[in-house]
């Protein structure tokens, strides 16, 4: 069985939350109209208390004037006493059954939200079904799709690659050269977007496929630097990175961290001016390797230094390739490795994003 995806699990994390405050603010409004309530009967009892003693201050005053036997005042104390203890019996009774209904009340309550709980699980229920059936769907067409296309692609670049191949070495040649390489980076930059889709497809069932290995992480970064050079110079831009003298102990699916490496610095490049520089950076320490994709572009709004990992979301420039899927899906692929990924920059200067890996 497939882990819960991340937004799924939000979802029900959520919920929770949400039903653990919705019981304590229906805890606090209960006990804030029960006390309202017996404030309101304490005032009536004591406005009913200060009548009756009014009354009967009334009455004495009238008996001293009559001068009335001490046998009568005994009798009139005596029915007052009956009376009081009357009220009282009254009261406490009340008082009782205001309890009584009070937890009845209470009774009712609990038993109706978990039948009101059972039912919200049930739908939602019932729609994760229909949604998983309608991602499962999607996911075989996708995959379908997705291989088609990959086999379109691998044709179309080992066509081009026999039109550079036999274009003429002059000037007459260099056309069809320059517009065959063209065609290799446009089909490069879709298969990132194949390979991209098919990814998300793969988070979101938490079917995510990482194999770290203890290994060199070196020679890895010097592929991926080499194989974005093209796309640097297509633009003018500087592309180039530091060599450690010593090896780069890591442990990383070199795949992936190919992967990571290729979309940062397809993005720094994407987001550099013509004349620019983008350089990778890296060191190790005894825990971890650190790598960072340094470019001269715009630069980055401090609040969106975050943003920019979510899915779907681009710096706020003009320009608006791509789907705003890499460094979503470049998070991802560096958390599965156990490491970090975060973003520095200063507007119109430029933009540094680095990523760890655990050393061992």
């Amino acid at each position: 069985m497939s882990k819960r995806s991340p937004d799924r699990a939000k979802t029900d994390q959520n919920l929770h939350s949400e039903r653990l405050n919705a019981d304590q603010a229906l805890a606090k409004k209960t006990a804030a109209v029960e006390a309202n309530a017996d404030l309101v009967i304490d005032r009536a009892r004591d406005e009913a208390d200060a009548v009756l003693d009014a009354a009967r201050a009334r009455a004495d005053d009238k008996l001293d004037a009559v001068r009335p036997i001490p046998s009568v005042r005994a009798v009139i104390a005596a029915e007052r006493e009956a009376e009081d203890r009357a009220v009282q019996l009254e009261r406490t009774m009340a008082d009782e059954n205001l309890l009584l209904e009070r937890e009845q009340h209470a009774r009712n309550l609990l038993a109706l939200l978990p039948l009101e709980r059972l039912s919200t699980d049930r739908s939602l229920l019932t729609e994760r079904v229909q949604s998983d059936n309608a991602v499962a769907h999607r996911d075989d067409f996708l995959g379908m799709v997705s291989h088609d296309l990959r086999d379109l692609l691998g044709g179309i670049v080992t066509s081009t690659a026999l039109l550079v191949q036999t274009a003429a070495i002059d000037a007459k040649g260099e056309p069809t050269r320059a517009g065959a390489e063209r065609i290799q980076r446009y089909a490069a930059r879709m298969k990132r977007l194949i390979d991209d889709l098919t990814d998300i497809v793969s988070i979101d069932s938490g079917k995510l496929a990482v194999a770290p290995l203890h290994g060199n992480l070196a020679p890895t970064i010097s592929e991926a630097v080499v194989s974005m050079s093209a796309a640097a110079a297509a633009k003018n831009i500087s592309l180039d990175h530091t060599h450690p003298d010593a090896p780069l102990p890591a442990l990383f699916d070199s795949h992936r961290v190919m992967q990571v490496l290729t979309n940062l610095m397809a993005n720094a490049i994407k987001f550099t001016p013509a004349g620019g520089k983008v350089r990778i950076d890296c060191e190790h320490s005894v825990d971890t390797a650190r790598v960072s994709v340094i470019d001269t572009g715009v630069g980055v709004a401090p609040e969106l230094l975050e943003a920019i990992f979510e899915r779907y979301r681009q710096a706020a420039t003009s320009e608006k390739r791509g789907l705003g899927l890499g460094l979503y899906i470049s998070r991802c692929l560096v958390e599965a490795q156990r490491g970090k990924i975060w973003a520095e920059s200063i507007v119109g200067t430029g933009t540094t994003v680095s990523f760890t890996l655990p050393a061992r």
